[in-house]
């Protein structure tokens, strides 16, 4: 394996050394469209360090990158940033093969760890702002908590100013270039914008404070090294001013429509909410449910003012479909957005107040009174539709 998988050389003293899952395409509920990389880096230090690990199918490519810069025995240290299984699942058996003298993690990563396996050999705990020394260069801890796990922590080599950022920075993109500016600018801009939409955005206050933190480091910041996706190394900063921008959450003059239907009727209408909204100059975006994925509809929301959601009624209850979208969105938990509810029925109708109600939850500010149609929408129904489209939009504008 050493003659085909080879360490890629990203500062003078770190290589990638992780692996490109090409074919996954659901992450805990997320649709992966583009796959995924699980990035691992060698440090070679006078005191070499590994840099997390793989998820387990990939560990012996994983090996093979590393074999090709240095004998994994001449590994001293690894740190584990993040105790989920896509970072630490070859951790054991690395543990096992190299033999380190020492591993790292965070107060709660150590415990994460040990409650995921029996690992041969202790885990020392490091505090916020402690350093490593590797000999010929240091390594600064930083924990960042709930982003997105309470062991999560970022690092930070002096020597080579590349910040190892963990599950921060990144985003879900199997590619063989290594750097982000080797890669088409909309798909970087799409793939990092949909990874906080569905991994980050429940703590995007934590993100603001994160964001003072790392001014508060001192760091001269000249690459940010993610744990998926591409490497940052022309302008970082970038990244850190979308981050600021999305988690800030201010509404936009955009409304996403999403909806299912059984018989048409529920999608007629959401066409004509559609058309009002865009009858007031603001943006519409409009997912039909059966077509689109939960993850997607994540993305549109990341920069819309409205969340207007439409659904016909089955057994009493919302169409399983939008049960998933929305439970799902109330859990990304979006700040600052408007609403409103609407959908068809045939003899009860209670998928509206359902729908309103999550909404609701969610904090979602209800802009106007919801429509409802039985059976078939005729022209009166879809202009009441039209107005809600329209009343809603006059309600996103004011807000802006």
């Amino acid at each position: 394996m050493n003659d085909v998988f080879q360490a890629v050389k990203i500062t003078d003293h770190v290589y990638w050394v992780g692996a490109i899952d090409w074919n996954i395409r659901d992450f805990h509920g997320y649709r992966t469209h583009r796959g995924s990389t699980y990035n691992a880096y060698l440090v070679v230090a006078d005191h070499v360090a590994l840099i997390d690990t793989v998820k387990v199918p990939f560990l012996e490519e994983m090996f093979a990158r590393i074999a090709s810069i240095v004998d994994p025995s001449k590994i001293r240290y690894i740190i584990s940033h993040h105790a989920e299984m896509d970072h630490s699942g070859g951790l054991p058996a690395a543990m096992e093969r190299i033999k380190p003298e020492r591993l790292f993690a965070s107060v709660m990563g150590g415990k994460a760890l040990k409650a995921h396996f029996d690992l041969p050999g202790e885990v020392t705990a490091v505090k916020d702002g402690e350093i490593l020394s590797l000999g010929n260069m240091n390594l600064a801890f930083h924990e960042t908590r709930m982003l997105h796990w309470p062991d999560s922590m970022a690092s930070f080599l002096d020597s080579d100013r590349i910040l190892f950022s963990q599950d921060a920075f990144g985003m879900h993109l199997a590619t063989a270039e290594r750097f982000a500016d080797e890669i088409n600018p909309e798909i970087i801009e799409h793939e990092a914008a949909t990874y906080f939409a569905n991994i980050l955005l429940p703590y995007s206050r934590l993100i603001e404070t994160l964001l003072d933190k790392v001014g508060d480091w001192g760091h001269d910041i000249g690459r940010i090294a993610p744990d998926h996706g591409p490497v940052w190394r022309k302008n970082p900063s970038s990244i850190l001013e979308q981050y600021g921008r999305w988690a800030a959450q201010r509404p936009q003059a955009k409304a996403i429509v999403l909806y299912d239907t059984m018989w048409k009727s529920t999608e007629k209408m959401a066409r004509a909410v559609a058309e009002g909204v865009a009858s007031r100059g603001v943006k519409v975006k409009v997912l039909s449910m059966a077509e689109n994925h939960r993850s997607d509809a994540a993305f549109e929301i990341l920069d819309s003012g409205a969340i207007i959601a439409g659904s016909p009624t089955l057994n009493n209850n919302i169409f399983p479909t939008m049960a998933d979208v929305m439970t799902y969105l109330k859990g990304l938990k979006p700040l600052n957005r408007v609403g409103a509810a609407f959908g068809s029925y045939g003899w009860s109708g209670e998928s509206i107040s359902h729908i309103q109600t999550i909404l609701s939850e969610m904090k979602v500010a209800i802009a106007c009174e919801p429509v409802k149609c039985l059976y078939v929408p005729d022209r009166k129904v879809l202009k009441q539709c039209y107005d809600l489209g329209s009343c809603v939009a006059d309600v996103v504008k004011k807000s802006i």
